[in-house]
């Protein structure tokens, strides 16, 4: 009924090649080309990769942090489905502590949204850890201010990410000011989310794994990704 084109490697090379065409690439380096790509293709939208923001060597530090094992830390349930599971290396775990028992409870207590208050039980799992912020921004104002004040181990990067109108830029301008020696990637203004949050983490994982080229695509035509490839 509707001529349209039905092969998902095909779909991906042609949005790919799009992207290379009328996106600005140049200031990325290299390796952090291909993540830059990923990022504007779960946007739609090329003009966001002028907003892309990053600090320190961030393909570096993700592909030894996921090859070492070390877990992902996420703000919310959907950031965590975002991610293919198939891609992690080592089978690395995957942890969105929000709805954890007594969180609602902690985050009543602290005068703050759960997200934020959910931060708290990173502390056995964040040392060398990534971080994966798509949703709130009090998450990432909160793990800024424990990591300032050394209330917990620094991460190997934070992807700060998150979406709205209420402290979204103004959260992810305090990443960039504030991350010093941990190496970060965001996306300024209001735009972000699970999404592309996980996208972007996606990404990163398919660099850390034997086998998948840095975009996604195969030689052979195969299915494309679903869900959260679990």
């Amino acid at each position: 009924m509707f001529d349209y084109l039905r092969d998902p490697q095909e779909i991906y090379r042609q949005s790919f090649a799009t992207i290379e065409a009328e996106a600005d690439l140049a200031r990325f380096p290299k390796e952090l080309r291909s993540v830059a790509v990923r990022i504007i293709h779960a946007c739609g939208m090329v003009e966001k990769g002028d907003l892309i923001a990053f600090g320190g060597d961030v393909v570096t530090a993700a592909i030894r942090s996921l090859q070492n094992g070390k877990p992902i830390l996420c703000d919310a349930e959907m950031v965590r489905h975002g991610i293919i599971d198939r891609l992690l290396p080592q089978q690395n775990p995957v942890i969105c502590t929000l709805n954890t028992d007594g969180n609602a409870e902690r985050a009543a207590k602290l005068a703050t949204t759960r997200s934020a208050a959910a931060i708290e039980d990173w502390a056995d799992h964040i040392d060398g850890a990534i971080i994966a912020i798509g949703n709130a921004p009090t998450a990432l104002f909160h793990l800024l201010e424990a990591l300032i004040s050394n209330r917990l181990a620094k991460p190997a990067l934070i992807i700060g990410m998150p979406v709205g109108f209420v402290g979204a830029e103004e959260s992810k301008e305090a990443l960039i000011a504030h991350a010093g020696d941990i190496p970060f990637v965001t996306l300024r203004g209001r735009f972000g989310g699970s999404a592309v949050t996980a996208a972007t983490l996606n990404a990163l994982a398919r660099l850390a794994s034997p086998g998948q080229t840095p975009d996604g695509t195969a030689t052979k035509p195969t299915d494309p990704d679903k869900g959260n490839g679990k």
